[in-house]
């Protein structure tokens, strides 16, 4: 175990000096990831990256993937294989490539005929493949969840997925520590997502950027894992690196029986439990911020805008943008406002929804359908909404609410029942709004467009969406007569079936009963399975050392990653060709035609090489490196704004573009005015200096120094790794004898004696980057 230090310090402190590779005088960090989950978004570019550089999967052990962002969640009776049964071309090339790379690279993948396939956030926890004191990541920005079991837990960009899957590393820095302390009792009626809610709408949705978040106090003590992971979950949404709750009995005992977690019992348990347990928060541990919350003033809660910050609590009214406190908020509220079809001063409870959506990462767990099925049991759905769909998290979680009899409540009330994935969350897949369709849902964003084009997002929890499909408008699930208790207490315990529940094996397949047991085997030697044919190649990028070009001026905050490249150019299994949807539901109109006003659609800006943005929090909201990805493609290769979103801020280094924060006001301005003027600026990096187009300074700007070095030198982040292979070893030999329940040799489920994964792979057409491979760099 990791020895105790005299200095107190916090959970995020223990776990992450926990997983300390290297450390640099500069504060770079080489951090060891024990778990890593892969979909089928962000995973393509990353394996293509490996294949075109000849790299292996170093920990394949230490890998689970799944399909769940672009599955349909139809029936899946006739399934016969995954490419005849999605019909998006987009979409079925996605999935497919995923099964091909986990045929091709060896690692355990969980597909549609599996009971165990689901929402990847849903599925490790579910498996046991998440386990407190980790590290967890996934390319996605909801990878946040996984941190209510003491896991420091967070998305990854795309670059950053293939850097885990050749090194198990990432090169990091400290994030701050923040506090957020809930305490008192919840009233009835409200649930852990109206907490995260009013927490977001108390600190904005840049309120923890910089930081990661960990939440305790009564109220949190006394949530169920589930409700526990529905905050966390949503950590993200505040702008945080990721949210923690310290492990304790209740973490214990939703552990016990997992596949992937250690045999309840058995010395290894007792070893787990043991180190678990000290991993709490000393109590003279600091924290660089604190937040404390009264529980009793949280009530149901609800948005009413486009970004998660912007919430009321149900017996309010639609907010006036003209009461708010700058021009900027006013006429972002404006913006608002039109969007979502509302009119300031409306009660919340007169607004009226044409769909309801309980599911997502954030809640689609047994306990947040059976919380929802208390609402309408026995009651029908209003005749003015349209569909209302029940989407369960996994397979597991479906065939248990089945035992249990809920689906048949809810297609009693005229709800639909579907198969697991994302589904109406982010409208990749065929489950999404019609324009102006207005959404009661359970998911964790209400961008503009997020669940289709057009579509105008209410996020609340499962009993508020429920009431909702009850009454036909948003509605207080306290008002409903025979409505009395509160899901949150009753979550708090974890049943048993939930924590017995034995995995299902692929039905594809015939096992015998010692075969399907396997999976729960525990790992018979102590060192961990590390592919060691690994080339020591890497793929650089271009030199960054001075920039010069039309700057685009923009005066918007907030600007997400889905206005940067809305979801439906997600569906590519390639890091080029998406210049053209760049900001796609700025610059065209509903009927493809350019928008006349926005700025890249003007010269002299249609030539852009660098954004000037006067707004804050550029970049928030998704991990997706598409963002990235979609401006280096048009052209722009460094974006100048007050502050960055944490995820997008590091996507754009991995990329060789330059994030410039530029904190001082005027200094922002000089900047502003001279891309207002359609005038070129030129970006000194070696410098460090923004210069107009005469070479005058404008202003200087920060860098850190190890990213400095990098651009200049156009270092590529695997190469670096790569030369740190001994010290990983290292660190891997110790976790083996220190945590052996972190090597996941157990699950590598195989057919036979051949090792044959269980994945029925399709080929896909092989393609390459063309990009010149060069020899290995220097750390």
């Amino acid at each position: 175990m990791p020895s105790a230090e005299s200095t107190p310090r916090t959970l995020y402190d223990k776990v992450f000096q926990a997983h300390i590779v290297d450390e640099k005088l500069d504060g770079t960090i080489l951090l060891y990831i024990d778990r890593h989950l892969v979909h089928e978004v962000t995973s393509p570019q990353a394996f293509e990256g490996l294949e075109n550089a000849g790299r292996q999967v170093r920990r394949p052990d230490c890998t689970l993937a799944t399909t769940d962002h672009n599955v349909p969640t139809t029936s899946r009776k006739a399934l016969k294989d995954i490419a005849s049964f999605i019909k998006e071309d987009d979409s079925r090339t996605q999935c497919v490539t995923l099964e091909e790379n986990v045929k091709k690279f060896g690692i355990t993948y969980f597909g549609l005929s599996d009971k165990r396939q689901g929402i990847v956030h849903v599925i490790g926890p579910e498996q046991g493949f998440t386990l407190p004191g980790t590290t967890v990541v996934c390319g996605d920005s909801h990878t946040s969840t996984h941190g209510a079991f003491g896991a420091l837990a967070f998305g990854i960009g795309t670059s950053e997925v293939e850097h885990v899957l050749a090194t198990q590393c990432l090169i990091t820095k400290r994030s701050k520590n923040m506090r957020v302390q809930v305490d008192g009792e919840l009233a009835p009626g409200v649930s852990s997502k109206d907490v995260i809610l009013h927490v977001i709408g108390q600190i904005g949705t840049a309120g923890g950027t910089g930081a990661v978040i960990e939440f305790c106090g009564s109220v949190i003590r006394s949530l169920s894992m589930e409700a526990r992971m529905s905050i966390c979950n949503m950590s993200i949404e505040a702008g945080a690196r990721a949210g923690m709750v310290a492990p304790d009995e209740i973490t214990f005992e939703y552990l016990k029986g997992r596949p992937l977690a250690p045999r309840y019992g058995s010395e290894e348990w007792n070893k787990a439990v043991t180190y678990w347990k000290s991993l709490a928060s000393d109590p003279d541990a600091k924290y660089d911020i604190d937040v404390f919350i009264d529980g009793k003033d949280i009530i149901p809660t609800v948005t009413w805008g486009t970004s998660p910050e912007d919430v009321v609590p149900i017996t309010g009214v639609v907010p006036d943008p003209e009461t708010f406190a700058t021009e900027g908020k006013k006429a972002a509220g404006r913006r608002m406002i039109e969007y979502m079809g509302l009119v300031p001063g409306t009660p919340m409870e007169d607004i009226e929804v044409d769909k309801v959506f309980i599911g997502s990462c954030t809640n689609s767990r047994i306990e947040d359908l059976r919380a929802a099925a208390q609402v309408v049991k026995g009651k029908k759905i209003a005749a003015n909404i349209k569909r209302a769909l029940i989407v369960p998290g996994s397979g597991l979680v479906k065939d248990q609410a089945e035992a249990e009899g809920l689906d048949k409540i809810f297609q009693e009330a005229g709800f639909e029942w579907r198969e697991a994935g994302c589904s109406m969350c982010l409208g990749m897949n065929p489950d999404i709004l019609s324009p102006k369709e207005r959404c009661a849902s359970t998911s964790n964003r209400n961008f503009e467009g997020r669940q289709g084009a057009q579509g105008r997002t209410h996020l609340m929890s499962p009993v508020m969406a429920a009431a909702a499909a009850i009454v036909g408008k948003l509605a207080d699930v306290r008002k409903l007569t025979d409505y009395k208790s509160s899901p949150h207490v009753e979550a708090a315990v974890i049943p048993e079936t939930t924590s017995t529940a034995k995995a299902h094996t692929d039905e594809r397949i015939e096992e015998d009963d010692v075969e399907k047991d396997k999976l729960a085997d525990q790992p018979q030697d102590s060192s961990p399975q590390v592919n060691t044919s690994v080339s020591k190649s890497s793929a650089g990028l271009p030199k960054f050392t001075n920039l010069k070009g039309i700057a685009a001026p923009m005066e918007k905050a907030n600007i997400d990653t889905d206005a940067i490249i809305p979801k439906q150019f997600l569906k590519t299994i390639k890091r080029t060709g998406l210049g053209s949807a760049l900001f796609y539901e700025m610059r065209y109109n509903p009927d493809g035609s350019e928008n006349p006003n926005f700025v890249l659609n003007r010269e002299p800006y249609r030539s852009a090489k660098i954004i000037v943005c006067t707004g804050a929090n550029f970049g928030c909201g998704s991990s997706r490196e598409h963002a990235p990805w979609a401006l280096n493609d048009f052209g722009v290769k460094s974006v100048i704004a007050p502050s960055f979103a944490d995820i997008f801020f590091n996507n754009s280094f991995k990329n060789g573009m330059l994030p410039i924060a530029i904190k001082d006001q005027a200094a922002l301005e000089r900047v502003h005015a001279e891309a207002a003027a359609g005038r070129e600026i030129e970006i000194d990096l070696p410098n460090q200096l923004i210069k107009d187009a005469d070479g005058n300074t404008l202003c200087e700007f920060e860098v850190e120094e190890f990213r400095k070095h990098c651009l200049v030198n156009g270092l590529d982040d695997i190469g670096l790794t790569m030369q740190m292979e001994d010290k990983i070893a290292e660190y891997e030999a110790k976790m083996s004898q220190q945590t052996p329940w972190l090597d996941g040799r157990a699950y590598l489920k195989r057919k036979g004696q051949g090792g044959k994964l269980v994945a029925k792979a399709v080929p896909v057409p092989k393609t390459n980057r063309g990009e010149e491979k060069k020899e290995p760099l220097e750390w």
